[in-house]
C-alpha cells in the first residue's frame, strides 16, 4: 500500500527448507511465481533464503522499521502468492485502538425501541 505516494514494503523475504515435506508450495512458489512477483512489483526487494530444516516463512520489512511474518507451513504456492500480495497491501502499523476495541453485539439494543415508544405518546 502506499502513504503519499511511497510504497510501504521495502523488503520480502521467502524462507524454506530444500527437503522439508511442508516446504513444497514455498518451493514451487520461488520457481514459478517469485520471479514474476518481482518483476511485477520492482519497488520491493525480493529474496529467497534456503534454512534447512526450518518450516517457510514469508517475512516483510516495511519502511517505518516494523516487519511482518507469516508462517507458512504445508500452503499450496497460490496461498504463498496471496500472502505476499497482503503484505504488499499493508502499510506495515499495528491495527487502530478503534479496531482492536470494536465491540459488537449480537442482539439489538432495547432502549431504542422503548425511546421511540415514549416518543408517540
Amino acid at each position: 500500500m502506499t502513504q503519499r505516494g511511497v510504497w510501504q514494503l521495502q523488503r520480502l523475504t521467502v524462507s524454506y527448507c530444500e527437503h522439508s515435506g511442508s516446504s513444497r508450495g514455498a518451493r514451487e512458489f520461488v520457481q514459478n511465481f517469485l520471479p514474476l512477483f518481482a518483476e511485477d512489483n520492482k519497488q520491493i526487494e525480493v529474496k529467497a533464503e534456503l534454512k534447512p530444516g526450518r518450516h517457510p516463512c514469508l517475512r516483510g520489512e516495511y519502511r517505518n522499521g516494523s516487519s511482518r511474518q507469516v508462517g507458512l507451513k504445508n500452503e499450496p504456492q497460490e496461498e504463498l502468492l496471496r500472502q505476499a500480495m497482503m503484505l504488499r497491501g499493508t502499510i506495515g502499523r499495528k491495527a487502530s485502538l478503534i479496531v482492536k476495541r470494536r465491540h459488537v453485539q449480537k442482539n439489538p439494543s432495547i432502549q431504542a425501541a422503548s425511546e421511540q415508544t415514549l416518543q408517540s405518546l
